[in-house]
């Protein structure tokens, strides 16, 4: 997921798009432990994409508060 995709969401999508991915990486993880999961590059993907959710999420709270 690009940056700029994220940012056209509104918070309350950001936030539940947050749940949602991790979500998947607890679903990915548990795939791992049991020996399923095909992709182990994809763990690391949604890893990322729940940060660069919270660090924009964060950038557009801080700037509602001024």
């Amino acid at each position: 997921m690009k940056a700029s995709e994220i940012r056209e969401l509104s918070v309350e999508e950001m936030q539940h798009k947050v749940l949602d991915l991790q979500q998947e990486l607890f679903n990915l993880r548990f795939q791992h432990a049991s020996g399923q999961l095909e992709n182990p590059q994809k763990m690391k993907q949604v890893k990322r994409d729940i940060a660069r959710v919270k660090t924009i999420l964060k950038e557009t709270s801080g700037r509602q508060e001024n």
